[in-house]
């Protein structure tokens, strides 16, 4: 477009933008739905951004008028290169949702064509998931899901009995249960939603084991949108419901871990998931005895980015707390080297849980064999550093109690470079 003057009236007060789509607030004041609505649902903001009033309602009036006027002068500047704004696409109404939801209750064809059309409305904007969730469609959706879920244990009961394998992916990846996962991750459901469909399990954990059976069979977008839903789920769910949690769990996202094909916002999903289910107890022996430890160290190895590294570093820190996890950790050629490379090369927080690794594994497990190894990979060394770098107070802490404590076996060794001797406590 070449240089032409838009009146100032045609510009979203958000983003200072051509209007595409002019929608009105309670307020008086006009905006472009897509700024609008970014403000309102996804930043949950309750106030008008110009005015700062609180806004009495959350619906957005169009503007027809201003709109038909900014399409005019599009297209009377079209040969300086404005392009005609397109039509902006219809909002739904809360009587065509259940008009859709009915249809849904007459045949399995119905539900998928509705479940299409539900998916498509989905989509188009904010305001109409907030139509969606207002009409119950999280309900209706995860009664899908959970109706597949049953389904798949009754067919695997009757194959168990008849010394079969039960046929998982029939009932799991139907496309009737993958819409429903598909547009319920979309929605992204409010926490309150989310709590009172995880409360509803009563014990049998119906609709997170519903999760967790796409995470073991669906296909891959399926599993990542399973493991970001389990997260967010376990998120809001009862104390009890985190310490009971089920090896299988463990299992499955461990495995789903090692798959390369999955998503980074994926992976994030998943270590943020273990972040929160291993503090507990008996959770962290679950984790360990499916393959926790060697995971996370393969893992990272081959990774580079901040975020993910400082997840693995303290999943490691957590199950390292108790005596089987130090014991995989050393059973792993790489553990000890690969934890003491990412101090100082990552994050002031990364560097921290390495350190608190190292102190663990100094305390409780520190054999011969053990001292020889932290010394020839070059842990001893990087202690030396942590203290002389500009780092946190505890970390340097935490390094020197862990050199004071086996200053014996290595102060006086000709691995340790003599320009850090003399950072070495005493």
């Amino acid at each position: 477009m070449e240089d032409v003057e838009v009146p100032n009236y045609f510009l979203c007060p958000i983003s200072m933008q051509l209007m595409r789509d002019p929608v009105t607030t309670s307020t008086g004041i006009t905006y472009d739905r897509e700024n609008i609505e970014k403000w309102l649902f996804k930043c949950k903001n309750t106030t008008c951004p110009i005015t700062k009033q609180e806004l009495l309602t959350m619906d957005l009036t169009p503007n027809h008028t201003l709109r038909r006027v900014i399409q005019s002068w599009c297209i009377m500047n079209s040969s300086h290169g404005v392009e005609r704004i397109p039509s902006p696409k219809p909002q739904v109404t809360k009587s065509y949702v259940l008009k859709l939801l009915k249809q849904a209750m007459q045949s399995q064809e119905m539900q998928l064509s509705c479940l299409r059309s539900l998916k498509s409305i989905a989509h188009a904007s904010e305001s109409n998931k907030k139509c969606l969730e207002s009409c119950e469609v999280v309900d209706f959706l995860a009664s899908i899901i959970m109706k597949k879920e049953v389904a798949f244990i009754q067919d695997s009961e009757l194959s168990c009995d008849n010394s079969q394998t039960p046929l998982v992916l029939e009932y799991i990846t139907t496309k009737a249960s993958d819409e429903a996962l598909d547009i319920l991750f979309h929605l992204n459901p409010s926490d309150e939603t989310l709590k009172r469909l995880v409360s509803k399990d009563n014990g049998d954990e119906l609709f997170l084991d519903s999760l967790l059976y796409f995470l073991k069979c669906g296909n891959c977008q399926s599993r990542d949108y399973a493991i970001m839903l389990l997260k967010s789920a376990f998120n809001v769910a009862d104390p009890c419901q985190l310490i009971g949690v089920k090896k299988e769990y463990f299992k499955e996202i461990f495995l789903f871990l090692k798959n390369k094909l999955i998503s980074q916002q994926a992976t994030k999903a998943s270590l943020k998931l273990l972040v929160e289910l291993c503090p507990w107890g008996r959770n962290r022996i679950k984790a360990i005895e499916v393959g926790a430890i060697s995971t996370l160290i393969e893992l990272l190895l081959d990774t580079i980015e901040r975020r993910s590294c400082e997840l693995i570093l303290t999943i490691l820190h957590q199950l390292c707390s108790c005596a089987e996890g130090r014991a995989e950790l050393l059973n792993h050629g790489a553990g000890i080297a690969i934890v003491s490379k990412k101090i100082l090369r990552v994050s002031q927080v990364a560097s921290d849980r390495g350190v608190r690794i190292l102190c663990s594994i100094s305390k409780f497990s520190a054999t011969c064999k053990v001292l020889q190894e932290m010394l020839q990979v070059g842990v001893v060394s990087k202690l030396c550093l942590v203290i002389q770098v500009d780092s946190c107070s505890k970390t340097k802490e935490k390094a020197k109690e862990i050199l004071r404590l086996h200053s014996r076996v290595w102060r006086d060794s000709s691995c340790l470079p003599p320009h850090l001797l003399s950072s070495y406590p005493s």
